[in-house]
């Protein structure tokens, strides 16, 4: 169906939701490099007040890729619930933004309505928002999974402990986790992005990290960022995996280029399930997102990338995760060229997300030949964790040596924790608690005669790194 769009100076016909939505999206390098963003301010304002009277059971009909070409536009529509649709589906666009801004609608009534909603209708909703209504809604909705620690619960944030290293040297990975975890880093996860997908280098880093959770009790998740299929063969040899991790898109296409599919990702969570490794929750998925990845892949169909990361949300919430995160920045400034973009994009992810019912965090990061630098780094975590973010990435000095970007470091998180009176998951306060390695404040140690100590408090790490070698 089309849609006519009338301003001061003319109409403007839209063939389709698709082109409408693009247009609508605030602006970005990676529309623009693909031809499909607005040419002018004025054509973008005209095509937002025409997507706010859309009605929502438009994105119902009339899918942004088509049906039988596609597998997730399959999986959104077959698994769209009509019932808790109900409650919004005689709204259009802007009243459902509306609806969704309320101070009615608290976090209870957007997980009731959250099955009912299509990523197109919440990526729709998002290009009406300024920051601030994106903020507000972000940080009233409450999502929450558990494996062996409990992730999004209010007051809390968790973290990434990225230890990667060039060559997955288990000393440089093992001093990267200690400072981490005396850092108080690493409740939502310790995950390692190998040098290698060699099933034996990730077994072996597999067993470094479960030695030293298993030893010392933490009340944390390993994961090594390898492909889903190596990581189904290694459950299959009897390898401890905890969390099966894999990158997603938004389109068939865009996950064919990834090497994966639905089927492969049910085969790999139910391989994990069947292990039972979790404590205190069954949530055994990890996803990264990141908007772009279509686009790159040339897998976009036409769709804009916000709306097609909007989309990567469904292939995750089919697969009940215990972590989702973007890593927004990462992919380039091809496709969120500076600071305000890439602010932007991250809050339209997380809003997206935890509207979507995901445990949505974010790698606050940027490649080095953006327009970024480590100013719009402070100011994204601050906006992003101030809006709920239910976890942040963390690395050794903000800096990926292996990646070669820069994203947050273990003190960043101290920051954020300090200022905005958050705190680790429960479990991993408690673990912190019986080691003294917090403060009376709550707040982990990390002096430099405290870090010195590093052998007496985990001394598995160095003697697994110096007894084997990957």
């Amino acid at each position: 169906m089309s849609y006519l769009a009338r301003n001061g100076v003319g109409t403007t016909r839209f063939p389709d939701l698709r082109s409408l939505l693009a247009v609508a999206s605030p602006a970005r390098s990676g529309d623009e490099l693909a031809g499909l963003g607005a040419r002018t301010e004025m054509e973008r304002v005209t095509a937002q007040r025409t997507l706010a009277e859309v009605p929502l059971t438009d994105f119902l009909s009339d899918p942004v890729v088509p049906y039988e070409a596609d597998d997730v536009t399959r999986l959104i529509l077959d698994s769209h619930d009509e019932t808790v649709f109900a409650a919004v589906s005689g709204s259009s666009v802007g009243e459902f933004r509306e609806w969704l801004l309320s101070d009615d609608t608290d976090a209870r009534a957007l997980a009731s309505v959250s099955p009912g909603l299509t990523p197109e209708m919440v990526a729709a909703a998002s290009k009406l928002m300024r920051n601030s209504d994106l903020i507000t809604v972000s940080r009233k909705a409450e999502v929450r999974t558990a494996f062996r620690g409990s992730i999004g619960v209010p007051g809390r944030l968790a973290t990434r402990l990225q230890p990667n290293h060039p060559t997955d040297d288990p000393r440089g990975i093992a001093a990267a986790v200690v400072d981490g975890l005396l850092s108080g880093c690493g409740d939502a996860v310790i995950g390692v992005n190998p040098a290698t997908d060699s099933p034996a280098a990730t077994r072996y880093l597999l067993e470094l990290l479960d030695e030293v959770i298993s030893r010392y009790a933490i009340p944390t998740q390993s994961c090594v960022l390898c492909h889903v299929t190596t990581t189904i063969e290694l459950i299959e040899r009897g390898a401890p995996v905890d969390l099966v991790f894999q990158s997603v898109a938004g389109t068939q296409r865009a996950n064919e280029s990834f090497g994966v599919s639905l089927s492969m990702l049910a085969e790999a969570r139910q391989a994990a399930l069947e292990l039972d490794r979790g404590t205190v929750g069954r949530n055994v998925m990890y996803f990264e997102t990141g908007q772009g990845s279509a686009l790159s892949a040339g897998a976009n169909h036409g769709v804009d990338q916000q709306t097609c990361e909007a989309r990567a949300y469904a292939v995750a919430r089919a697969f009940d995760p215990l972590l989702v995160n973007s890593v927004v920045g990462f992919i380039g400034p091809e496709y969120l060229a500076n600071g305000k973009q890439v602010l932007r994009a991250g809050l339209e992810d997380l809003f997206c997300g935890k509207v979507l019912g995901l445990p949505m965090g974010l790698d606050v990061c940027y490649t080095n030949h953006a327009d970024l630098d480590a100013d719009d780094l402070d100011t994204m975590l601050s906006v992003l964790t101030l809006a709920g973010a239910a976890f942040v990435i963390t690395t050794p000095g903000g800096d990926d040596i292996m990646l070669n970007y820069q994203s947050a470091s273990f003190e960043d998180a101290l920051f954020l924790r300090r200022v905005l009176g958050l705190a680790p998951t429960p479990e991993f306060e408690a673990w912190l608690a019986t080691l003294d390695l917090i403060d009376n404040a709550g707040l982990p140690r990390a002096s430099a005669s405290e870090r010195s100590q590093l052998a007496n408090v985990l001394p598995a790490v160095s003697a697994h790194s110096s007894d084997h070698t990957p």
